[in-house]
């Protein structure tokens, strides 16, 4: 083992990085984690690195780094994509007491940030901060047995032809030659005839992937669900593992948003009702741009793509570029909001069929036939209806329907602060200005939650007679 693997204590201390492109975008979005207090110098940030200081989440200071900027800190991180500039921080970094870690240098970097399952050089190092040491010999345990005992000489013969794979792409270009070693040919040709092979079959493998043709881009919709990580589908959760750039949407949450992987490029593209959005002309010129650069490209939208997310409008500026797409389902809010409430969404002897409707679209309010949706034992599921509640209260009153009709709004379904609230039409409007909601709220239209149901028709058929 050539490091050994430790758990520095950085709660209110110091870590310094230098850099404000891509390298240091990955490295932060792992230091942010910490509670320690992290000053970024960089004479040219990127727009996501400003966005975290002017969030507090980290110090930006906008110049190169300088004498006297590491002393104190506890680890420096180099990040400059720069080998001059790494060399030139590193060496003002290590003068002044830091531990430092240069970027892709593993000869110049004094630590290397932990990810002990010994596979040397593969090193798994697992901390529980000193609350769980069963949970993690547990799991040092269940990581033993999926790890492969030849892991570690196919990781020394790589380490050792590392410097060969510069002539690829850096990126996609890289990741797909390692991946293919590591996890097809590498381990057949050691299998079928030692090391002396794998050392070959990488040769070989390296040739095939210099003559490969560009990957070409891609574009998949993918639904986030509802909120809760655990609802995505597993096609979903490979895909954000995979992704080189995922735009999501507003309502799409930081818990799932962990789920990409760490070097992707994360582009909020959210729209908020009546306030602030980025424009569909925008979010098409985003998907096919990166797409057209070779990019695997997410784009995740809350709830189902398939379902009042403006999907047709960017699959066919897709086509319009020849760019390929996919559209992988997720659980739309409604499901969710349901399955909260102990409810179903159609019952037999109630009613044959569910309406999925929008309280507004882009010219406003959403008008829709309010006589068939007055009806006796309509279900309706309503998206998007905050701010229409009382448009939709008037118009549903207008055309006949039943004042006690009973409404359970959902809020933040699937989450942990989901909010359950039940209501009647005549007090639709009152009920959304009386509990202020914030987050997405799924408005169910002829539905109570289950355990709440006999009660309160008990007390709706007592006020009218």
């Amino acid at each position: 083992m050539q490091h050994f693997p430790i758990f520095i204590a950085v709660q209110n201390r110091q870590i310094v990085l230098s850099g404000g492109g891509a390298a240091a975008v990955a490295k932060l979005r792992l230091l942010m984690k910490t509670e320690a207090k992290i000053v970024t110098f960089a004479a040219k940030a990127c727009d996501e690195i400003k966005t975290w200081a002017a969030q507090d989440r980290l110090q930006l200071v906008p110049r190169a780094l300088s004498s006297g900027d590491v002393s104190g800190a506890v680890l420096f991180y180099a990040a400059n994509e720069n080998a001059a500039e790494d060399a030139r921080a590193a060496k003002i970094a290590e003068a002044e007491g830091a531990l430092i870690n240069i970027v892709d240098n593993l000869a110049e970097s004094q630590f290397i940030t932990p990810a002990i399952v010994d596979r040397d050089p593969v090193t798994v190092a697992i901390g529980t901060e000193g609350a769980a040491p069963v949970l993690a010999r547990a799991i040092k345990a269940d990581i033993e047995a999926q790890l492969p005992t030849n892991l570690g000489i196919l990781a020394r013969i790589g380490k050792a032809f590392r410097d060969r794979t510069s002539a690829l792409p850096y990126g996609r270009g890289r990741r797909d030659f390692w991946s293919d070693f590591y996890f097809r040919g590498g381990p057949r040709a050691f299998t079928k005839s030692g090391p002396e092979a794998v050392k070959t079959a990488l040769s070989d493998l390296l040739d095939m992937h210099m003559s490969k043709t560009p990957r070409q881009g891609h574009v998949a919709f993918v639904g986030a669900g509802p909120g809760d990580p655990d609802l995505l589908t597993l096609r979903a959760r490979r895909l954000l593992d995979h992704a080189d750039v995922v735009l999501h949407d507003r309502l799409v949450t930081p818990e799932i948003l962990e789920l990409a992987r760490r070097e992707a490029h994360i582009i909020d593209v959210g729209k908020t009702g009546f306030g602030p959005a980025t424009s569909q002309g925008d979010i098409n010129a985003m998907l096919c741009v990166h797409a057209l650069k070779g990019a695997q490209v997410v784009r995740l939208k809350g709830g189902d793509p398939t379902l009042f997310g403006r999907l047709d409008d960017e699959i066919d500026a897709c086509d319009a570029q020849g760019i390929a797409w996919s559209i992988i389902p997720g659980i739309t809010a409604a499901s969710a909001a349901v399955a909260s409430i102990g409810q179903s969404l159609t019952k037999r002897g109630r009613n044959a069929a569910v309406r999925f409707l929008s309280g507004q679209d882009i010219n406003g309010f959403a008008d829709h036939d309010w006589t068939l949706l007055a009806r006796p034992n309509e279900i309706v599921a309503l998206y998007m209806s905050t701010a229409s509640a009382r448009f939709i209260q008037g118009r549903l009153l207008m055309h006949g329907a039943a004042a006690e009709t009973p409404i359970t709004l959902v809020e933040n379904a699937s989450r942990p602060n989901e909010r359950v609230v039940t209501t009647t039409l005549a007090d639709l409007a009152q009920c959304h200005q009386t509990h202020a909601f914030e987050g997405p709220v799924l408005s169910l239209y002829g539905l109570l939650p289950r355990a709440a149901a006999p009660a309160l028709q008990h007390i709706l058929q007592r006020d009218l007679a």
